[in-house]
């Protein structure tokens, strides 16, 4: 994954006081929320405003029973009808606010008639109660994406392992990939995981090579000495005496001699037999007439060792008994004494810090054990295990011992027990029950905690955020908002840039476009990346200095290199790196004329300024054009001619395509001053061009200049609600519904009270319902 650079660092600490300060000051600002009209005023709100302008306007063509685009708007004819129906009705609600409806063939609707009429659909369509508890939402059991797993192993073991040619791609839902109820676990990625586990602790923990064997046999008929004693397949000693062997040790450590051994018993005591190494000496007992295992073990050096096994008790008594001792077999196994093959220093940074206590002679393996796994498992977990929990981890650890493992391998494998447990795998909330009274319960401190650092870092919790949480402090808004703005100043929050902002402005295809390098010379790889650099590091300057939001849309400045600088035609940029470059006396200025937009927006051959016009309406105004209509046909290219305007208004010449193409086309044409890689241009090969563009409520504007100023300051509250609504989704995890409608408004009214500061919406969006509570999924 690329690493976008931060801004420059000049003034750093005052922008993290300022935004820090900014942010507590949120305490301040007083919001107001209509209460819910009761049922009998929202139907005589229906019955005496909007009906009869329904009448007046679209029962002609959405009549009861014959309403087109099978659309029957005069069968809802009470405001529940019409909240029942809600999803049609705020498909309406953007026709008209698009002025896309009526059509332009109908009676014409006045300017006021038709934002009295928008006003009142969503009055009633979004009846909801926002004073008595409104409904905070629930989120879908969410599994990690493969962005938040990257950075949370990183985080939680610093290594950086990459999922992304292993793990199956995550499915996307609201235009984002964070959403819970798309992030299923296949059992492919379950074993991708289980594989993960694996390799992420092996690099994490440095476990010692495993100790050197030694390992001998000797038939007892060919021991030293053997030969003055009797046998065929064994070896009886039939008086005190004694055998031996010689080895050369290739280590010093622990030699076990075994001897498979029986006895003639006789007399008050069993066969004795002594086992020597040079003046160490064990005794054995050998009660048995049936062939067993003896064993004695020393502690030997490197070099040749003779190895002597000794009869010691022999007893005969004629006609009574015979003492002897018989050997059937004997072996030598050694191994090798622990040893330390990597000194301190080389150890991993993470290796150190994992594995924080060791096994000593102070310490037991439990001890240690229980102390590693209870940190380990409480950051994996976002919230502390249970006692239970890390008896469990031991045990495993244990078990791992108990089979001839190092304590660093007992950690490696408990600790992939951690990293395939749901809880981690998974953002799991314990489900809660509202009140008595009604009201939405709040998450744990835990849970606020992990949703803040996925909503700015894509990972878990740093310890800070934790320990807060730990002290019931992450509701103090003092500490909260202090701790939000350096979340936002962190380098952390380039995963933020990364992970929202690519997906809000559809960056990510940015990788799959191919434009026709004949046509547009100079285009290469090197300039796609530096187009994607430029916007995200352009979205990380307003985010991180706090700039109003709809600097996005007008701001004067960029980033570029001097590649990118090339590309635009833009002098005085010298170098690789990327720098802030002012663009005042240019035609560039905001998101729109970004090359990385423009060119996802493009045809490989030429522009479009259908998909241009629909990202405008998808990303900046949340209000998303209809999908085409079924069994339209498509026009032959044969009988289009002209230039591109005139070829798409003989396009939207059909009544089936005019409703689509009459929103996104004038937004699209706008733009076509930019070609399809972003460069800047006055003539599309011999047709000069034009680029005005009027809406079908009869908005005009001219040029990326008439529509910056047309969305950044004429439509500047739709474009920050959108953006709101869009972060929302994303920090949720989940789709936005008609009862988010009270929380969106508190966002905005923060918002609006602070000049429309980023900071203040991040801010807004941690202190809102949803993102606090727990409510339902009605």
């Amino acid at each position: 994954m690329q690493q976008i650079a931060s801004p420059p660092r000049t003034g750093r600490l005052s922008y993290q006081n300022a935004i820090a300060i900014a942010l507590v000051c949120l305490g301040c600002i007083v919001t107001s929320v209509p209460a819910k009209a009761t049922e009998a005023e929202n139907e005589a709100i229906f019955q005496k405003k909007l009906a009869p302008l329904l009448r007046t306007y679209c029962y002609d063509c959405h009549g009861e029973s014959d309403g087109e685009g099978d659309l029957s708007l005069a069968a809802d004819d009470s405001a529940e009808k019409l909240i029942q129906n809600r999803g049609h009705w705020m498909r309406c609600l953007t026709q008209i606010r698009l002025g896309t409806m009526p059509p332009a063939d109908a009676d014409p609707m006045p300017a006021s008639i038709r934002s009295e009429m928008a006003d009142l659909i969503e009055q009633l369509a979004n009846a909801v109660d926002c004073v008595q508890n409104p409904n905070a939402g629930k989120v879908a059991l969410r599994r990690l994406n493969r962005a938040e797993y990257r950075n949370t192993i990183r985080d939680l073991t610093g290594v950086d392992y990459a999922p992304a040619e292993d793990f199956p791609g995550d499915d996307v839902g609201y235009g984002f990939d964070t959403i819970g109820d798309v992030l299923s676990l296949p059992p492919l990625l379950m074993e991708k995981y289980l594989d993960a586990a694996e390799s992420i602790m092996g690099q994490a923990i440095h476990t010692p090579p495993p100790p050197l064997i030694f390992h001998t046999q000797e038939d007892p008929l060919k021991l030293i000495g053997a030969a003055k004693w009797n046998g065929k397949n064994e070896l009886t000693i039939f008086s005190n005496g004694t055998v031996g062997l010689e080895i050369d040790a290739p280590f010093a450590g622990n030699y076990t001699v075994t001897i498979v051994a029986s006895g003639t018993q006789g007399g008050d005591e069993p066969v004795r037999a002594e086992i020597r190494v040079g003046k160490n000496k064990k005794v054995v007992e050998i009660p048995e007439t049936e062939p067993t295992e003896k064993a004695a073990s020393f502690q030997l050096g490197r070099g040749k060792r003779k190895i002597e096994i000794a009869f010691i008790n022999d007893a005969y008594v004629a006609k009574k008994y015979d003492r002897n001792l018989i050997l059937h077999h004997v072996e030598v196994r050694g191994i090798e004494s622990e040893r330390v093959a990597t000194t301190l220093p080389d150890l991993p940074a993470s290796h150190r810090v994992l594995l924080f206590q060791t096994p000593s002679r102070d310490r037991s393996f439990e001890q240690a054990a229980t102390a590693v796994l209870s940190r380990f498992a409480s950051r994996g977990y976002r919230r502390p295990v249970t006692q239970y929990e890390v008896s469990r981890l031991v045990e495993l650890a244990d078990s791992v011992r108990s089979g001839g493992g190092s304590f660093e391998e007992s950690m490696q494998v408990a600790m992939q027990a951690v990293l395939v447990s749901p809880y981690f795998l998974f953002r799991i909330e314990r489900p809660r029950k509202p009140s008595a009274d009604g009201a939405m319960p709040l998450v744990s401190e835990y849970e606020l905690a992990t949703r803040i650092s996925y909503f700015l870092w894509s990972s878990m919790p740093d310890d800070e955020l934790l320990l807060l949480a730990y002290r019931d402090q992450l509701r103090d808004r003092t500490k909260l908002f202090d701790k939000v703005g350096r979340m936002i100043l962190d380098a952390r929050a380039s995963r933020f840039v990364e992970n929202f902002a690519a997906q809000w402005l559809q960056l990510r295809n940015l990788d799959n476009v191919s434009p026709d390098t004949r046509i547009y010379r100079g285009f290469d790889d090197e300039i796609r990346q530096a187009m994607r650099t430029e916007t995200l590091m352009f979205f990380s300057e307003v985010m991180k200095k706090s700039m109003p939001i709809p600097t996005l849309l007008d701001a004067d400045f960029s980033y570029m290199n001097e590649p990118l600088a090339k590309f635009y035609g833009i002098d005085g940029v010298r170098g690789d790196e990327f720098r802030r470059v002012s663009l005042s006396g240019t035609s560039r200025g905001g998101l729109l004329t970004h090359a990385s937009v423009l060119t996802v927006t493009s045809n490989p051959t030429r522009t479009s300024p259908v998909k241009r016009g629909k990202w405008i309406l998808d990303n900046l105004l949340n209000m998303p054009p209809p999908p085409a209509p079924p069994n339209v046909p498509e026009l032959e290219k044969s009988i289009l001619a002209g230039s591109l305007r005139e070829r798409m208004e003989q396009h939207r010449a059909d009544p089936a395509c005019a409703a689509c193409h009459n929103m996104m086309d004038p937004l699209g044409f706008a733009l076509e001053n930019f070609d399809a890689v972003g460069r800047y241009r006055t003539r599309d090969g011999k047709d000069e061009i034009d680029a005005s563009g009027e809406m079908p409520d009869g908005t005009t504007f001219r040029g990326a200049e008439g529509l910056r100023e047309l969305l950044a300051n004429q439509r500047k509250d739709q474009f920050v609600r959108c953006l709101a609504e869009k972060m929302l989704i994303y920090a949720l995890g989940r789709g936005t519904e008609y009862y988010d409608k009270c929380a969106i408004d508190e966002i905005m009214n923060t918002v609006r009270a602070k000049d429309y500061r980023f900071a203040y919406l991040i801010a807004a969006i941690i202190e809102s319902d949803p993102f606090q509570k727990q409510g339902s999924r009605e």
